[in-house]
């Protein structure tokens, strides 16, 4: 018998013994793996910084901030920086010169085994007590532990560092680092207030909804902490005004370094020619605000009146919503799920779209709307969020839609698809708009400037004066220079 909080086609709960054969078999994985070793990082050049990078989850397969991470530590080595990336499980992938410290945790939403039940062996310290009990309750206690953690590593090696960065923890361990004397930067990429709030308009009944608010739990300590901190650098001038708006964070304690990408690497490539038909559209995780489904819900209306073929880089929850949706509108032959590679393979499958697309709802930047524009692939992208801010002028660098909204972007690919002109124009545009303003180096130098006014004890560059919100200066630009 179904329960009454499982909706239909989604699995049924597991049984007592089926949990138990599961924990065992997670136990026995926890026996086989191994904390990676530390890596020295290069010292400064002349002049250079120590910096000590903080991020309680680094891989780039995780998302925009594991991607964010790998990328500008690479930079800020190459600008005569000293970068140490502390980071817990799923490890980063870091770039040589650059320095890693494992931060060992109970890594409790690992696949295949999310959610699992650790060994009572591994229970070596409060802070992982504390990080099973949230998630014993619904709750997601990863940046809270993993602040507690890093603030005690850390104060071990107070000579050893001149700044700290953040990426987003805003754990209570953050504030106690500014406690301890630490010069802290903390990156804000937009405000998860957001998420939560996207994620309870598509719960479909009152069970959804409490795991929902419980899950979000952490954004009350998010927010006091972000309220608090010093520094705060985020990725837009939509993500500075949201986050003042839904966070209270004092805009004078703000200011905006746009995320970069590899334009060496995301380029045309000649010896690959686009699929007709094929569409392509990147997404991280199987959350309604990435707007997946009303994607393939564009996808099931295009498909009857031509060929068409949608790549998804990502791995879509097995029964969760775009699962799901993907059978429901008969899509299985049609819809190829790539996870896992690398990105000049990445950049490749860029180069086989005839069209790419960022359905989101909302987004703070969008790594993956300026990774298909540096390949030369015309976008559609809704208004949902920063978006506009990064792909510029409808019709001049790229389509754009309303949000949620499956007619619209139907009608946005399908005039691609029908335009060879179009699609060629909107590509190379796209392409010259990354390559002058949203590139790593950009990224760097800007962060950089914001290192050297926290520890100068002075404003952050490009930060408004008093108490307006208003302004559009952005670190690491002149005060005339490009504007997205």
């Amino acid at each position: 018998m179904r329960p009454w909080w499982v909706e239909p086609g989604h699995p049924l709960p597991k049984s007592p013994r089926q949990k138990w054969i599961e924990t065992k078999e997670s136990w026995e994985r926890s026996r086989q793996l191994t904390l990676p070793a530390p890596v020295p990082a290069a010292p400064p050049a002349p002049g250079g910084l120590r910096v000590a990078y903080l991020t309680y989850r680094g891989n780039p397969r995780c998302g925009g901030q594991g991607v964010y991470s790998r990328h500008l530590t690479r930079e800020l080595v190459a600008l005569g920086h000293s970068v140490e990336v502390f980071s817990g499980a799923p490890w980063p992938e870091l770039d040589p010169g650059v320095g890693f410290t494992p931060v060992p945790g109970l890594d409790l939403y690992r696949e295949p085994d999310p959610f699992r039940i650790p060994h009572p062996s591994e229970f070596r310290s409060r802070e992982d007590w504390l990080e099973f009990g949230v998630m014993c309750t619904a709750g997601f206690g990863e940046p809270l532990a993993y602040s507690l953690r890093v603030r005690q590593m850390l104060a071990a090696r107070r000579d050893e560092f001149d700044v700290v960065h953040d990426n987003q923890c805003l754990g209570n361990g953050m504030l106690g680092m500014v406690e301890d004397g630490w010069p802290l930067l903390t990156t804000l990429h937009h405000p998860i207030t957001v998420d939560r709030d996207l994620a309870l308009a598509h719960a479909t009944n009152l069970w959804q909804r409490f795991t929902t608010r419980r899950w979000f739990g952490f954004l009350g300590m998010q927010v006091r902490v972000a309220r608090a901190l010093p520094a705060v650098v985020t990725v837009s001038q939509n993500s500075r005004q949201d986050i003042v708006a839904q966070m209270g964070v004092a805009p004078e304690r703000m200011t905006v370094v746009p995320v970069g990408v590899d334009h060496t690497v995301f380029r045309p490539f000649e010896d690959v020619n686009p699929v007709p038909g094929r569409i392509m559209v990147t997404s991280s995780s199987d959350v309604p605000m990435k707007g997946l489904v009303p994607l393939l819900e564009a996808v099931a209306k295009l498909r009857t009146e031509r060929e068409v073929a949608l790549t998804v880089i990502g791995r879509p929850a097995e029964g969760g919503r775009v699962d799901r949706a993907i059978a429901r509108l008969g899509l299985a032959d049609v819809v190829q799920c790539v996870s896992g590679i690398s990105d000049d393979a990445l950049a490749r499958l860029y180069g086989e779209a005839q069209v790419a697309v960022v359905p989101s709802l909302y987004e703070g930047f969008s790594l993956p709307a300026i990774e298909a524009m540096s390949c030369g692939v015309p976008v559609v992208a809704t208004t949902g969020g920063a978006l506009p801010e990064v792909v510029g002028t409808d019709g001049e660098t790229g389509l754009l839609v309303p949000p949620d909204d499956p007619g619209a972007l139907a009608g946005a690919i399908g005039r691609l698809l029908d335009d060879a002109d179009l699609r060629s124009r909107l590509g190379a545009a796209g392409r010259e708009r990354v390559v002058s303003r949203f590139t790593w180096q950009v990224t760097a130098a800007g962060t950089a400037e914001c290192y050297r006014a926290v520890l100068g004890g002075e404003a952050l560059p490009g930060a408004p004066t008093g108490a307006s919100s208003g302004g559009d200066v952005v670190a690491g630009e002149p005060a005339g220079g490009p504007r997205c």
